[in-house]
């Protein structure tokens, strides 16, 4: 309840604090089917949109579906499960407060990285409402995870214990220093604006891959954006061109040379598949317009086939993008058999697309979840973060809506705008505030057309990453340990005497 589209950001407090008093009140041994328990509900409700796209999508009936909802939730729970292990054994109740954010981070990180990663619902974009917000372009999400998690073992230390000093000069210090931060701005705009226009297509799955839709799904955004070639930049969503590149050339010629006509760049998504190599990409690549000074005399613009404007997903999506044991699973079930599931992997840093004299770094659906590649693929002269993204997969389930908090956090990380296309929803633009400026509704075609302004300036995450976090959690668990150990010494030398 405490992420979007509820975002009551007040329930992660109430619920892990009520977690960690009960790890607090529990026995060592019980503290792992605690955190196992709690893992569970958090992730089984929270990704409980999972399940759409394998029932509906992937072949399974309803009991299969559920059962590998299920399966997944409880991976995930092993994480919060692996940290109430490791903070119950190695550390008493009073020095939870300083031990547990290195673990829970260390955790999480692990989580972010074993079997190619899934980092989503983690404890910091549930704050993207909350007085914690202004602490995301200092420390970023994963900075903010760990002041949740030092603000609930501090609350639920001086609960168990009746004292409410320490947590009351945390809770105050960080919410009010939070909500300060909130109003400053660390990149200031410049007076210039760009017009960019998004296409939301609304292509049902069911028919996206159906070769004899390829061509009435093209006209659809052809003729959709007819009326808006007057913006400086036009977006596709991922894969808007359901053809293969080299089959598709003819169009995106088309394409390339009416956008060039009317001065206008053209970003889109579209999956490429080299037929001498045999690898396939999910790539985004640009047309039209690409420099600001080109003008409209130009037969056609930028484009031919394998041309450099481009940009290929390096974060792929496991099952859905690629098979993991793909000689073993493949052909088990129809979900093991997606069309578009055997992508190559793109370079983890690439140049930025180019449309209009424009820089935007490109993230594609799954990629927006990871900050460091999004960090990885800034650069001096990058105006705007895009993600473009197929929702379609999730019906209307809580997962789009959880998909867009995470492009909010970005924009406040990074302080630069996020435009974020989509076949379906949600199709919106959000500030280098974080704040949505302008969206579409669900499952509407429909076209979003918004000025948005250009910023200068770089925040302190962007400069610097997590590793400030890193560090200050990391002296906090060895004081930790340090001051256990002496307590321990101090024990035992009693008990002697």
């Amino acid at each position: 309840m405490a992420y979007a589209p509820f975002s009551f950001w007040f329930v992660t407090f109430i619920s892990l604090t009520s977690f960690i008093l009960l790890l607090n009140q529990s026995i060592p041994k019980h503290a792992t089917k605690l955190g196992l328990a709690f893992g569970l509900g958090w992730f089984g409700a929270g990704i409980s949109w999972v399940h759409v796209s394998i029932a509906d999508f992937g072949g399974i009936p309803l009991v299969g579906s559920m059962t590998l909802m299920l399966l997944l939730s409880a991976y995930l729970a092993l994480y919060p499960a692996m940290s109430s292990y490791l903070l119950t054994k190695y550390f008493p109740p009073k020095y939870w407060p300083l031990a547990l954010p290195f673990i829970w981070l260390f955790i999480e990180w692990l989580r972010s990285w074993l079997l190619t990663g899934f980092p989503w619902l983690s404890l910091g974009y549930s704050q993207i409402q909350g007085p914690l917000a202004g602490w995301f372009p200092i420390m970023g999400e994963f900075g903010v995870t760990a002041l949740v998690v030092l603000i609930c073992c501090t609350l639920a230390t001086d609960l168990a214990n009746k004292k409410w000093l320490a947590s009351s000069v945390i809770v105050a210090t960080l919410w009010l220093s939070g909500s300060t931060l909130n109003h400053y701005q660390w990149a200031k705009p410049t007076g210039e604006s760009a017009k960019i226009a998004m296409v939301q297509g609304n292509i049902e799955q069911v028919i996206r891959w159906t070769p004899e839709q390829d061509q009435p799904t093209m006209n659809k955004y052809k003729n959709m954006t007819a009326d808006h070639w007057n913006n400086d930049v036009i977006i596709w969503p991922e894969a808007a061109v359901p053809q293969l590149e080299p089959i598709a050339t003819d169009y995106l010629t088309a394409i390339d040379t009416l956008a060039t006509q009317t001065q206008t760049g053209l970003i889109t998504g579209i999956a490429n598949y080299n037929f001498e190599t045999k690898q396939a990409y999910n790539s985004l690549i640009g047309v039209g317009q690409k420099l600001q000074q080109e003008g409209s005399d130009s037969a056609r613009g930028q484009y031919y086939y394998n041309h450099d404007n481009r940009f290929s997903k390096h974060h792929l999506l496991p099952i859905g993008e690629f098979i993991p044991f793909e000689d073993w699973i493949r052909g088990l079930a129809p979900i093991f058999d997606l069309p578009m599931s055997s992508f190559s992997r793109g370079s983890y840093q690439q140049a930025n697309l180019q449309a209009k004299g424009y820089y935007f770094a490109p993230a594609i659906c799954f990629e927006i979840a990871f900050p460091k590649q999004i960090a990885a693929n800034l650069y001096h002269n990058t105006n705007f973060i895009i993600t473009v993204s197929n929702d379609a997969w999730f019906g209307g389930s809580h997962g789009p809506a959880q998909h867009l908090e995470i492009a909010q956090v970005r924009a406040k990380e990074f302080a630069l705008p996020v435009l974020r296309a989509t076949n379906n929803g949600i199709t919106a633009f959000i500030d280098h505030r974080g704040h949505i400026q302008s969206r579409l509704p669900q499952f509407k075609a429909a076209v979003l057309s918004d000025r948005v302004q250009l910023v200068n300036g770089h925040t302190p995450y962007r400069v610097v990453g997590d590793w400030p976090i890193w560090c200050v959690t990391l002296v906090m668990l060895a004081f930790a340990w340090r001051m256990k150990n002496k307590t321990n010494k101090t024990n035992k030398t009693n008990k002697q005497t």
